[in-house]
């Protein structure tokens, strides 16, 4: 087994393609044969710096319409089993992550992780607002910590829509009330300011976002126990796929990546690039 410290970029470069492509920790030990704690150490340095990278440069975009969404995870324990003394700390249990994405572009404009409370939704539609410099045009699901921060976040400036889904009930026995949310009947649109395009009222692509999500990081894939143990790491993996996705991977409807498509690369990103950024 490599060390970090003897690491050759060609390594690094092996490692984080297998990280990006959905592979666990083990068996990205197992197919370049490097030390589980230099691919942990270099996961945690690189998605610190991919973290960087994104606040320092994915800014000042002109997007039109963004579509937001949370995604839940966990780690440590599922909240049920979350020892008393670490119960309520954040880091042990729930963590959701939320994301707006460009419709156009694709590119994930930002991502937050938290709890899903009103907090974290200030917090994250803030950051989404310092980001883009043109009038935007929102869409939500209907959760309630929207209402207001989305408006606040954009000092009203902006064309927002709530996209409410009405659910049918579930036919699918135990299993599928388990593991799936029961048929969707119907959509509402609840306009909140603005006046938003009803061609443009629509979560589909960041819910679609949400799967490339559970495919590209092993961590996320549901039933399994591949689950982060630190907080710190599952945030690291977060800014590492999003890095990756955002400037090296070529969207397949759009035949580029979406900084390129938003502007903010003038070529696809090499993994070797990506890797650079550690300097």
């Amino acid at each position: 087994m490599v060390s970090m410290n003897k690491l050759a970029t060609a390594d690094r470069v092996r490692v984080i393609a297998a990280l990006v492509e959905g592979c666990s920790i083990r068996a990205t030990v197992r197919i370049p044969g490097v030390a589980k704690n230099t691919v942990v150490k270099l996961l945690a340095n690189l998605g610190t710096a991919c973290s960087a990278y994104h606040d320092q440069h994915v800014r000042g975009l002109t997007t039109k319409r963004i579509q937001c969404d949370e995604i839940w995870s966990f780690c440590y324990a599922k909240a049920k089993n979350v020892p008393a003394e670490k119960k309520g700390q954040f880091g042990y249990g729930d963590v959701w992550t939320w994301t707006a994405l460009d419709a156009d572009s694709k590119l994930m404009v930002g991502y937050m992780l938290g709890t899903r409370d009103s907090d974290t939704a200030r917090a994250f539609m803030s950051d989404v607002a310092e980001r883009v410099t043109s009038r935007v045009q929102v869409t939500t699901d209907g959760h309630s910590s929207y209402f207001d921060t989305v408006g606040d976040a954009f000092n009203w400036d902006v064309d927002y829509t709530m996209l409410i889904k009405i659910y049918g009930p579930n036919t699918g026995g135990s299993a599928g009330g388990k593991y799936s949310p029961p048929p969707c009947i119907g959509v509402k649109h609840q306009p909140i300011c603005g006046n938003p395009d009803p061609k443009h009222i629509s979560t589909s692509f960041v819910e679609r976002q949400n799967l490339t999500m559970r495919m590209g990081m092993r961590r996320f894939t549901r039933l399994t126990n591949a689950f982060s143990k630190k907080l710190e790491n599952h945030a690291s993996a977060i800014a590492l796929h999003f890095m990756h996705y955002n400037f090296c991977r070529v969207h397949q409807t759009l035949r580029v990546t979406p900084a390129m498509a938003a502007g903010l690369a003038d070529h696809v990103w090499e993994l070797d690039e990506l890797v650079a950024l550690l300097g």
